[in-house]
């Protein structure tokens, strides 16, 4: 009898911890790559999320790192390892979420000492530290120099006095399939008034058949420079994850920086918001001509 009364609580037990790992928990904490990154620094004084840890998140991510939620614990932080869930990724990975505040919903199981939560909901809270401070570099001007698919060098300087969508993308990416036929059209609808779209491919230059293939199949109806990189895209204020887009105004400043896909009627808002801008101050120097111009 007192044997069956201990299998019976053994059995209990084991019932109860199955139910408690299987209900669902919410958990707030920053996406980080891998341990080994968060170990580099006491995240307790110096915050993760710089562009060079993003930079270095893409290799961690892609290279089959288990992506981790760092959630505060005390004086400490408690990582748990991302599953997918019911929450479908946008991407093929965790990385466009590395570094951003996040809240999570769903079941926690624990093996050994690994903690894992199966995401059923995820929530950005806050942006990457690397975020934040890209809003810093709107109004900055930031070169780029690159060849386009005849080989021929290219720069953003030569595009002053237009305003460009400079769009970074790859072959293989398929958000960035999905918003070309969106930033084809803004080509079409404000190229007449001085937009110009500029695609940015980030495939390595010898996969340049790829690259024109992708061209034909979408349509794409604006130049293409070849040679983009990380590196690039962290240096105009976007993250590592694609796609990236940043739109410069006439005297070649950054106005806005717009990491993920495209939203197209929030493009189209900036692009009118600089065509005003430049229209009002034709309207002004042709004035102050005509002032300048009457006799005294």
């Amino acid at each position: 009898m007192r044997r069956l009364f201990a299998s019976l609580i053994v059995v209990l037990l084991a019932f109860i911890s199955l139910q408690a790992q299987s209900a669902s928990s919410k958990l707030e904490g920053q996406v980080v790559c891998c341990a080994e990154c968060w170990a580099e620094a006491d995240r307790n004084k110096v915050e993760f999320g710089t562009a060079e840890n993003l930079l270095k998140a893409k290799s961690c991510v892609e290279g089959g790192d288990p992506t981790l939620l760092a959630v505060r614990e005390g004086d400490g932080f408690k990582l748990y390892e991302l599953a997918l869930g019911k929450f479908r990724l946008p991407g093929k990975n965790w990385l466009e979420f590395v570094g951003k505040r996040v809240a999570v919903e769903g079941a926690i199981q624990k093996k050994k000492d690994v903690s894992t939560i199966r995401v059923d909901r995820l929530q950005v809270l806050a942006p990457s530290l690397a975020e934040r401070e890209a809003a810093k570099l709107v109004g900055q001007t930031v070169d780029l120099t690159l060849k386009d698919l005849s080989g021929v060098d290219q720069s953003l300087q030569s595009l002053k006095g237009r305003i460009v969508v400079l769009n970074f993308w790859a072959t293989y990416c398929i958000p960035c399939r999905t918003e070309m036929p969106e930033l084809a059209a803004v080509q079409n609808e404000f190229a007449a008034l001085g937009v110009q779209v500029i695609g940015v491919s980030t495939d390595a230059i010898s996969e340049r058949a790829k690259v024109m293939q992708f061209v034909r199949e979408t349509k794409v109806n604006f130049p293409i420079w070849v040679g983009g990189s990380s590196e690039h895209m962290i240096k105009f204020g976007l993250g590592a994850a694609l796609p990236g887009t940043v739109v410069i105004d006439r005297e070649g400043k950054i106005a806005k920086i717009i990491s993920g896909v495209v939203d197209q009627r929030m493009l189209r808002k900036e692009i009118e918001a600089l065509l005003s801008v430049a229209r009002k101050d034709v309207a002004e120097k042709s004035s102050k001509a005509e002032v300048s111009s009457v006799p005294s």
